[in-house]
């Protein structure tokens, strides 16, 4: 019973489930692993040479009665509010949960206000965080005193998510679901926003809201920030960040290129990513840093909360 419960849940057998296996194995961690169906856990033993538990988490927390403390959660983005949910009622303490930790901005509230009844601590996964280009980026913010300001873009390649045939709800949480990946670290970088100016044109019949945003602001570190999107056009995902000394560019999130002030030119900077080249991107950091408890860099549900905030305005084009 103490190996159990020094065991961490690993809540999902798809791909993410697959990938954090991998980490979790490479960190010697004992787990156990529950799925729902026997398919996606034959795929998994494959893959990974573990035994998935099937029938769902309902099924194993019933069964086994007492579950471990600790517990990382990858399933898809409908069932991840449902199964969080489900932790936290039964006493789970530590959670590490997929981004963006629930379909809608309600959901999130909800289980923030729910860990926080419970006294349980809810991290939300955006492993970008730990990419190995951005903790280089951070090394050299640091060096150069800090941010005066930063710009970022989060166009969608909208051509070919339709053609992933998504359905209508995670259609429609398209920004929450996957834009905030890189919204998200451009705050963690250039600072969270104090005040903000958000505008929006367009729209899909799929996505009404918007398909073009841009607005500006100013973080609570004195910085301005300004970004841009047109899910119509051309584009990628983006990060610029601006010091005294130079201007740091992300794009593609996993490479780092710096531009010195005086200088026309952006060289590459060398990073060691041999973590990032073996594992998914981020994924090792992420995942080490939840289970050693020095959680500085991972995103709280609280911060969530407030960060959804700001979403929302991007979202609606409105800002204060």
């Amino acid at each position: 019973m103490s190996d159990y419960l020094d065991s961490v849940l690993l809540v999902g057998c798809g791909y993410m489930g697959q990938e954090y296996c991998k980490v979790l194995k490479a960190l010697q961690v004992s787990l156990f692993v529950v799925g729902r169906g026997e398919s996606s856990a034959k795929d998994f033993r494959k893959k990974t040479g573990i035994m998935a538990y099937t029938g769902g988490l309902a099924q194993f927390i019933d069964k086994q009665k007492l579950i471990p403390p600790c517990a990382i959660v990858a399933v898809n983005m409908e069932e991840l509010y449902g199964t969080v949910k489900q932790l936290l009622d039964v006493g789970v303490k530590r959670i590490l949960v997929e981004k963006p930790g629930a379909i809608c901005y309600e959901q999130i509230q909800k289980l923030s206000a729910l860990a926080e009844r419970r006294g349980a601590d809810v991290f939300v996964a955006y492993n970008r965080r730990f990419y190995s280009s951005v903790r280089k980026a951070m090394e050299l913010i640091a060096e150069d005193g800090g941010v005066s300001s930063f710009r970022f873009e989060f166009t969608e390649w909208t051509h070919k998510i339709l053609a992933l045939n998504k359905s209508s709800a995670l259609l429609g949480a398209l920004f929450l679901g996957n834009s905030s990946h890189v919204v998200d670290l451009a705050f963690y970088l250039g600072g969270i926003p104090k005040s903000i100016s958000c505008y929006t044109a367009g729209a899909f019949e799929w996505y009404d809201k918007a398909s073009s945003f841009s607005g500006a602001g100013i973080a609570q570190n004195g910085a301005s920030f300004s970004y841009y999107a047109d899910w119509e056009s051309a584009g990628r995902w983006s990060v610029e960040i601006l010091t005294k000394k130079r201007k740091l560019l992300l794009c593609p999130l996993e490479e780092l290129r710096s531009q010195l002030r005086g200088s026309l030119t952006a060289g590459k900077v060398e990073i060691d990513d041999e973590l990032d080249q073996k594992f998914k991107p981020g994924l090792y950091l992420q995942t080490k840093t939840f289970l050693d408890g020095s959680c500085g860099s991972l995103l709280t549900l609280r911060e969530h909360v407030k960060l959804c905030e700001f979403y929302q305005k991007i979202e609606a084009g409105s800002g204060s």
